[in-house]
């Protein structure tokens, strides 16, 4: 399954890639707004394996670093987003907001540019810091609010809020 975005509303459009030609044009319908649009599909066969790979290398660093979970509420779906080493900057998702942690949400006390998780290795071991990039409602870990600037030691398993949204630390052999 391949996601793209809505042109009007900017939600996800799933459809089944395995049966589309390179080169051939498919007409979309968005669930959310009725917005009917055509999109060219032009990856090759061989790019589809790149991809997959692309994949597959993406997810062991997934499992290396560990994963945030967004929680579903009434704001947005589940969510996973694969952390990288270095800084991993959360957000609520807009056009324009240059961030590398989008969060699909439409929850308007997350900031843009809310906080950032940094993933730092030395000697083989993996530490996780959460830190407040001055948002207006602050960054809550485990119900504690970091201060401004304030870098925390986070945990597989620790609650980071923001906003009305929150998200877990998954990292390890969880599941």
């Amino acid at each position: 399954m391949k996601k793209i975005r809505c042109p009007k509303c900017d939600n996800f459009v799933s459809f089944e890639e395995k049966n589309i030609e390179a080169g051939s044009i498919i007409g979309l319908t968005c669930e959310d707004c009725g917005k009917k649009f055509k999109v060219r599909f032009r990856v090759k066969p061989s790019t589809i394996a790149a991809d997959a790979l692309e994949k597959k290398n993406e997810e062991a660093d997934a499992d290396k670093y560990g994963t945030i979970v967004v929680i579903e509420n009434v704001f947005c779906h589940r969510q996973e987003i694969p952390l990288q080493e270095g800084e991993n900057v959360f957000g609520r998702r807009c056009p324009g907001t240059d961030i590398n942690c989008p969060i699909q949400t439409s929850d308007m006390s997350m900031d843009r540019i809310h906080c950032t998780v940094i993933v730092k290795e030395k000697n083989g071991r993996i530490t996780h810091y959460v830190k407040d990039n001055d948002s207006l409602v602050g960054t809550f870990v485990s119900n504690d609010i970091l201060a401004k600037k304030e870098a925390r030691i986070i945990e597989s398993g620790d609650i980071i809020t923001l906003g009305a949204t929150s998200m877990i630390l998954k990292f390890g052999e969880e599941e």
